[in-house]
């Protein structure tokens, strides 16, 4: 908000014009890609146990988190775009660059600590909401009963962080290996990211009750389409991840059921 409040004696609405200069066609893909931006809020939905009152804190959450990031995303946008203008396509960093108009001198290295400090807070949620997920699915028997330590509210899930921890940096060497731009990881992470909210809409139109809610999530399950649709090839990844998941499951499902059967 400080850069977007510092950079705007800068705009110039000429710069809105044309609205869509690469045409309507080209906010789908764009959309699949901005995804990155908003996803990951539902991450802390698998330390829910660990809170207080989870049942009036995490809609409050959610709630907050849907208005502040909306309108922080939105006020970024059109200063990026009303004070950049057409440079902003080719920016490296264009918070940086409005951060450096408005304060001028070396102001593009706040933004960076910025998004540095913001980057370890997100990481510290997700690798706490995964390693509470492993473990929760190994109490559940849908991963090896090992992970299943710390599944308990209130412990700590080490097990499940550690092996988190190590794909987690399997990955990060694969990838520094292989070379790989930015783009093509961030679409493959957005297409898990959307089939996974679809699934979620779709289950919840048949679990809420009749009413806004449903309404509601029929109106997602819309927008949510358009996305998958969007993702294309993308999606490849999150199919070949849940079809390794259900052939696991059915696996297990079947080893133990040969024992009973014995």
């Amino acid at each position: 908000m400080v850069a977007v409040a510092l950079s705007l004696p800068h705009a110039d609405v000429a710069n809105l014009r044309p609205f869509a200069p690469h045409g309507w066609t080209a906010v789908a893909p764009a959309a699949a890609l901005l995804v990155w931006s908003f996803a990951g809020w539902e991450a802390i939905t698998h330390l829910a146990a660990d809170f207080r009152r989870p049942a009036r804190d995490l809609p409050r959450a959610a709630a907050a988190a849907v208005v502040l990031v909306g309108v922080l995303y939105l006020s970024v946008a059109f200063a990026t775009v009303a004070v950049l203008g057409p440079a902003a396509g080719s920016a490296r960093a264009p918070l940086g660059d409005l951060l450096a108009l408005g304060l001028g001198g070396n102001a593009r290295l706040l933004a960076a600590v910025a998004a540095l400090l913001l980057t370890l807070g997100a990481m510290n949620a997700y690798w706490a909401g995964a390693a509470k997920l492993g473990a929760a699915l190994g109490r559940d028997g849908a991963l090896p009963g090992w992970l299943s330590r710390g599944s308990v509210a209130g412990e700590v899930p080490r097990r499940s962080l550690a092996v988190v921890a190590v794909l987690s940096f399997l990955a990060l060497a694969v990838v520094y290996a292989a070379g790989t731009g930015i783009r093509p990881l961030v679409l493959m992470t957005n297409g898990s990211f959307v089939v996974v909210y679809a699934i979620g809409v779709a289950a919840a139109i048949r679990l809420l009750p009749r009413g806004r809610a449903r309404a509601a999530a029929l109106l997602a399950l819309v927008a949510v389409a358009l996305l998958v649709a969007a993702s294309g090839v993308y999606l490849v990844w999150p199919l070949l991840v849940g079809g390794a998941a259900l052939a696991y499951a059915r696996f297990t499902r079947r080893r133990r059921a040969i024992p009973a059967e014995d």
